[in-house]
């Protein structure tokens, strides 16, 4: 049997699209070099635009890879777990916050961390960072449609309406939580996320 193997190439680009999360996580994306990047991957450094047109180019294939891996963990927790569809979406709430709760100063959250940077300095890097913050909403919609469905919470509203409220609210939890160093807006998103699902709160 023959093995197939990645191409090299692809497994450099992964690489250095891996490498570059973790940098740009703490420090943002205009504030982070090409040979910064390079080097912390053991990339050489004449090797980056046989892999990338221009630096937006690579922030949009950045973010793109991001968002794979995000979607790919989302089809995990939403759809291979067999526990019932709220369980599911309360699981990913929780993971969530403490995710972020685990060091309030660092930033676990592509999404959080260039919205408010890139979105004035590329079309193509808006554009991407809205295709998968959608995709992100259609996913847990249809956790939250499927638990309407199987009457684990009651709603008055549609479920993608629900559902992007609180991706919205999470998300600026998300950014008051690097402001004030505190998981307190995380705490308060939970609680409100309950209330909105009809849920106790056993806070």
């Amino acid at each position: 049997m023959t093995q197939t193997n990645k191409p090299r190439s692809t497994d450099t680009r992964h690489q250095i699209l891996s490498t570059a999360q973790q940098i740009i996580l703490g420090k943002g994306f205009a504030a982070v070099g090409l040979n910064e990047i390079l080097k912390a991957a053991n990339v050489p450094k004449g090797s980056f635009y046989h892999y990338f047109e221009s630096k937006e180019h690579f922030g949009t294939a950045l973010l793109e890879h991001y968002f794979e891996q995000y979607i790919a963990g989302l089809d995990t927790q939403l759809k291979a777990d067999k526990r019932p569809a709220v369980e599911r979406l309360i699981a990913y709430f929780e993971q969530w916050k403490s995710n972020q709760c685990n060091d309030t100063s660092m930033d676990r959250c592509l999404v959080v961390k260039l919205s408010g940077e890139v979105t004035d300095l590329s079309e193509s890097m808006r554009l991407t960072l809205k295709k998968g913050t959608q995709q992100v909403i259609e996913h847990l919609a249809m956790c939250v449609q499927a638990a309407k469905d199987n009457d684990e919470i009651k709603l008055t509203a549609d479920a993608q309406t629900v559902t992007e409220e609180l991706y919205y609210l999470w998300i600026g939890a998300t950014l008051m939580t690097k402001v004030n160093h505190t998981p307190a807006a995380l705490e308060l998103a939970m609680s409100a996320t309950l209330s909105k699902l009809g849920l106790p709160n056993h806070n």
